[in-house]
């Protein structure tokens, strides 16, 4: 079975680049994307996870910017497929993990994580991923896990620490795609960030000029998206049904004309 992952989408250009591109990778069986940041570049609301959804992904993870638009509170609550970080507090609403049946019927186990280091105080991703296993159990063998960190050196572990015992381990937050896709020992894929869906001639989905003038300045100033021609960057990854165990991954970058 074929699984696809988006990195960051950014705003409604990443919207529109991940609905344009994926009909392009035929037929797959289960989609996930990070929106944390589909709505205006920060956060996600009801009508950005909607017409994501409609685009044809699964599920939605997210990150540190899940709580950027209040009204996204309401709608996690009543669903579970905008997921927010599992090693959020316990009392946090929404959920941390879903179980989907994918296109061919296979049970997929969505797993939203989010690292420590240069991030702000949670729990522990690597105790709190084995309770979610534990609780997933023999309910889902194709598990995907979304490791939203800012650190490489921490989401390159958390791929060891599963290899073997989930499909995929994927990383987000940077908005900058990395090259180290492979296939662990064990059976694990893994690529530390996924990159993103956004405008290609921005800083990581931000108009330039914005950016700019902050890192001169050092003076608060406003972000947008920024516009043009846009960037898809994730991966696709090809897994056992029977095993979770993965055979394949690939990385993808396509441009996408504004």
């Amino acid at each position: 079975m074929r699984l696809v992952f988006f990195g960051d989408v950014v705003g409604k250009p990443g919207r529109r680049g991940v609905a344009r591109y994926l009909p392009t990778l035929g037929t797959v069986d289960f989609v996930v994307a990070n929106g944390e940041n589909s709505a205006g570049g920060i956060g996600i609301d009801p009508g950005s996870a909607r017409e994501l959804l409609a685009a044809g992904v699964d599920v939605l993870t997210s990150g540190n910017h899940i709580w950027a638009k209040r009204e996204i509170i309401e709608y996690m609550t009543d669903s579970d497929v905008v997921l927010r970080p599992a090693n959020f507090a316990p009392s946090t609403p929404g959920w941390g993990y879903a179980i989907k049946t994918s296109r061919s019927g296979v049970p997929v186990a969505v797993v939203n994580l989010i690292g420590r280091v240069f991030m702000n105080t949670y729990d522990c991703p690597f105790r709190v991923v084995d309770s979610v296993l534990e609780s997933v159990g023999s309910r889902a063998k194709v598990v995907l896990v979304d490791m939203h960190a800012e650190a490489t050196s921490e989401k390159v572990a958390m791929g060891w620490y599963l290899d073997g015992r989930v499909s995929l381990v994927v990383g987000s937050h940077t908005h900058v795609q990395t090259a180290d896709e492979r296939v662990l020992p064990n059976g694990t894929a893994y690529l530390t960030d996924a990159g993103m869906c956004g405008p290609r001639d921005s800083v990581i989905g931000v108009k330039r000029e914005q950016v700019l003038r902050r890192f001169l300045t050092q003076m608060p100033g406003r972000f947008e998206v920024a516009d043009g021609a846009v960037v898809v960057q994730g991966v696709v990854v090809d897994v056992d049904p029977d095993t979770g165990k993965a055979i394949e991954i690939r990385r993808f970058q396509e441009i996408i004309p504004s």
